[in-house]
């Protein structure tokens, strides 16, 4: 595996040739401000992969999108050197520098008794370096952008807050608090003053904020997922109707509803394992009678397992990922002329066999092996007759 540094180094060199003079002309164009929807759509896509590997999905994905990240924060630094403002190696070392010098409990003698001292020395901390920066310690809410999204913001204000002991002592104030803003919130629902509904709904979402925070839930982060869940079910009802060809508008309420608890009635049954349901096997290099057939099962089962499908000499077909190099070249069948070839791949966890099962029954059904189900595992065939089993490893 390449050190983190050398690979760095070879990133910020790329990076170099690619704005120098015969570089790229799209990257010789760019300064701050065309960079910055890109630098916010690579941190959104990074929190998209987050929630697909939080749901049971692959991490490659979430890899690639890190160093998409990483590229801009990386642009960003070659513009300032090219200015002799800073280099990546200062970028580096400032955050080094900080992190080391915020954590005396780990890189000092400082003793703590738990997180929320951490935190307290954090807050300390950051003051101290705000007045030797401005001759001011100024606010403990400083540091929270004024652009994140709202619900992340209000809650990162009251937690800032809390740090210096503006908090409510226990969850039962801050449940107390949201029942009073609901209140407040119907009362000017009812006098249908605009100006007071946008008020008091406010408060409403600013007081959940706080309740996601003393349940530590981020707001942003569960808005988010039901986001997710609404379009996942939402679009299960419009492919049902579309099976029943139910014109565009043509469903009753009741109609629709029977199909969303059914959505939510698979979403129940398949639940998200805690980690990805990731191949532990060697690189293998396997003969088939039929590639292509090979290649059209094992691309769909690529993404359950975190799988890259790789370039290949023609006429094979080969995959990576997960520690896993596998590679399908033509040849005589599975096990002929010996017994047949038995491969094993190991799942984190039982949920995360489960999830994989009912993936696998939902499209390759035929392809399983009768009365292997058990709790920790099953077994399939694949085109070629290879006998794979996916299994938790042992408790």
């Amino acid at each position: 595996m390449a050190a983190p540094g050398n690979e760095l180094e070879r990133l910020v060199e790329i990076m170099r040739r690619l704005r120098a003079e015969g570089g790229c002309p799209w990257d010789r164009e760019q300064d701050l401000r065309s960079l910055r929807p890109y630098l916010t759509e690579e941190a959104f896509e990074v929190l998209d992969e987050m929630d697909r590997v939080s749901d049971g999905g692959p991490w490659r994905p979430l890899c690639e999108e890190l160093g998409d990240l990483l590229f801009q924060i990386v642009f960003h630094a070659q513009l300032a050197a090219e200015l002799g403002e800073f280099t990546m190696a200062d970028v580096c070392a400032a955050i080094s520098d900080k992190i080391t010098s915020r954590h005396p409990h780990v890189f000092g003698d400082q003793q703590v008794k738990g997180a929320e001292q951490v935190l307290a020395n954090w807050a300390q901390l950051k003051a101290e370096e705000r007045k030797k920066k401005t001759g001011r310690a100024g606010s403990v809410l400083d540091g929270v952008p004024t652009a994140a999204p709202s619900l992340l913001r209000a809650e990162r204000l009251t937690e800032k807050a809390s740090r210096i002991g503006f908090d409510w002592p226990d969850l039962a104030g801050v449940r107390g608090k949201l029942d009073e803003e609901l209140r407040e919130l119907d009362e000017a629902i009812a006098s249908g003053g605009r100006d007071a509904i946008e008020h008091e709904l406010g408060d409403v979402l600013f007081s959940l904020a706080n309740l996601a925070r003393f349940v530590k839930t981020p707001a942003e982060d569960a808005l988010r997922m039901a986001t997710r869940r609404f379009t996942s079910r939402f679009q299960y009802i419009e492919a049902k109707l579309h099976e029943e060809q139910v014109p565009f508008g043509g469903a009753t309420l009741d109609h629709m509803e029977r199909h969303w608890q059914a959505a939510k009635a698979v979403e129940k049954a398949l639940p998200p394992p805690a980690h990805l349901p990731r191949a532990a096997v060697a690189t293998l290099r396997l003969a088939v009678p039929d590639v292509e057939a090979q290649r059209a099962f094992w691309d769909s089962m690529a993404s359950w397992l975190g799988w890259t499908p790789t370039r290949s000499p023609e006429g094979t077909a080969a995959y990576t990922g997960a520690g896993l190099g596998l590679v399908f070249t033509p040849g005589a069948p599975a096990g002929a002329g010996g017994p047949p070839v038995a491969l094993t791949l190991e799942a984190p966890s039982e949920a995360a066999v489960a999830r994989l099962q009912g993936l696998f029954l939902a499209h390759h059904p035929q392809r399983l092996v009768p009365g292997s189900a058990t709790p920790s595992g099953f077994q399939f065939l694949d085109p070629a007759g290879l006998k794979w089993e996916y299994a938790a490893p042992p408790a």
